[in-house]
């Protein structure tokens, strides 16, 4: 129920949330959340939330020798805290970083790096953190949601064939970028949502899902594609009039999961959109700022607007791989030369082909055709464009594309190299394919 003096949410907040972000050039930076998936060393299963040696037993652990705050819901441990960092943890107990965003991307791997010191030195001797986009083994059947009371929601509303799949199987990572303006924020949005099926196809690596080949060089992107169409995929048509207000209006239309009061879910199940909950409100609840920010973050572009631009659609990959996302999105993004040619080499490319090519790039990769080209054409155009631009820069972060550079060029994609190693041994050794994945994230 509204109370007195209670103001009614108006647009123009709203637009605010967005405004806030606004950055001088001089002061960009850039953010990366990576996710991992635990797995058992002798079973290859995915390691429990619950039990000895599980994963909330590790985080505990963690916070304690390292001084981290925890993240709870109900008493439970879901996460912990430190400053401006996190480790969360996804639906099927998949762990992850949020790290603040820094300036340069050694910065980022530093960080990275002594993190994952810290926290392997703790895991359990079984316990792999595997630096892959799906479990190899367990399927979401045998794999148990965490005890957070949104996740249970979540898997209860999300409709599509694979929703479980991407909740408890998958995992990512993303790339978080700033803009000067909102005619900046659109035009690395628009870009954004051109770039990202070709990202999708360079950085694939999970085609091997229940210990079997499943057809698909990204199996992860398969299952988004497969969730709830309402609030994934491509949000607006990335026409050359979008805005904030654009934007806005598509997470307005997605349907209701639910809201908090007093730190209880509220679940309404999709009866209503944000945009019905504004001009009527739900069983006398009226909507604030925290409920839009919400909705917000329960849709799940593939890019995602917020004070900053959140790029979502890439497999987790292991070694230098991982931060040649960053390189090639900080290239491009933070250099208007760049932009301007990125654009010029999309320039043919409508909305229907970059749709189309969406649905395509889980099973082909980069073979994956459009305009009866192969996409490994534009792929390694994207890198010569991101290359010329970090060289510029004289930061030395062009170093980070060399293990991207080594793949594309020649045709190939992370879960080809593993496709390879896969069909060349008589028995398809799991085991041999585990260890391989663990070997490679050191490089």
């Amino acid at each position: 129920m509204l109370k007195i003096g209670q103001d009614i949410l108006n647009r123009e907040e709203i637009l605010k949330l967005y405004e806030k972000g606004y950055t001088s050039p001089i002061d960009y930076k850039i953010g990366m959340e990576f996710e991992r998936i635990p797995i058992s060393r002798s079973s290859f299963k995915t390691v429990d939330y619950w039990g000895k040696g599980g994963v909330c037993e590790l985080l505990e652990t963690f916070a304690k020798k390292f001084n981290w705050d925890y993240i709870v819901d109900q008493n439970n441990t879901i996460g912990l805290v430190k400053g401006h960092d996190t480790i969360t943890l996804e639906p099927g107990s998949q762990i992850e970083y949020s790290l603040k965003p820094e300036r340069t991307i050694f910065q980022l791997k530093e960080k990275i790096e002594k993190l994952d010191y810290d926290l392997k030195s703790l895991a359990d001797s079984d316990m792999i953190l595997l630096s892959y986009g799906i479990s190899p083994y367990s399927t979401f059947k045998n794999i148990h949601l965490i005890p957070k009371r949104r996740y249970k929601i979540m898997a209860g509303y999300l409709w599509g064939i694979l929703s479980d799949v991407m909740m408890r199987e998958t995992a990512g990572i993303q790339c978080c970028i700033d803009f000067k303006s909102e005619e900046d924020a659109m035009r690395k949005y628009k870009l954004a949502n051109k770039l990202s099926p070709f990202m999708t196809a360079m950085f694939a690596n999970s085609p091997i899902r229940g210990g079997v080949d499943t057809g698909y060089k990204t199996f992860r992107a398969l299952s988004w594609i497969n969730t709830d169409a309402d609030r994934c995929g491509f949000y607006g048509k990335i026409s050359e009039e979008f805005s904030f207000n654009d934007y806005i209006d598509c997470v307005m239309k997605t349907p209701m999961i639910f809201i908090h009061r007093n730190g209880i879910p509220i679940n309404i199940d999709g009866n209503i959109t944000f945009e019905e909950f504004m001009q009527n409100g739900y069983d006398d609840i009226f909507p604030t700022i925290d409920d839009y920010e919400l909705q917000a973050n329960l849709c799940f572009p593939e890019v995602r607007m917020r004070n900053f631009i959140e790029i979502r659609n890439h497999d987790c990959v292991g070694g230098d791989l991982k931060y040649a996302i960053m390189a090639i999105y900080k290239g491009i993004f933070y250099d208007n030369n760049a932009m301007s040619e990125c654009e010029e080499l999309f320039k043919h490319l409508q909305y229907k082909d970059i749709s189309e090519l969406r649905y395509n790039v889980p099973k082909l990769g980069l073979n994956t055709k459009i305009k009866n080209t192969e996409i490994k054409e534009y792929a390694k155009d994207i890198l010569k464009i991101a290359s010329k631009s970090l060289k510029e820069s004289q930061t030395g972060e062009e170093m980070f594309l060399n293990s991207i550079e080594e793949l594309t060029y020649k045709g190939l994609c992370p879960a080809d190299i593993l496709l390879k190693k896969w069909n060349s041994m008589r028995n398809k050794d799991l085991k041999k394919i585990v260890k391989y994945l663990e070997e490679s994230d050191q490089l």
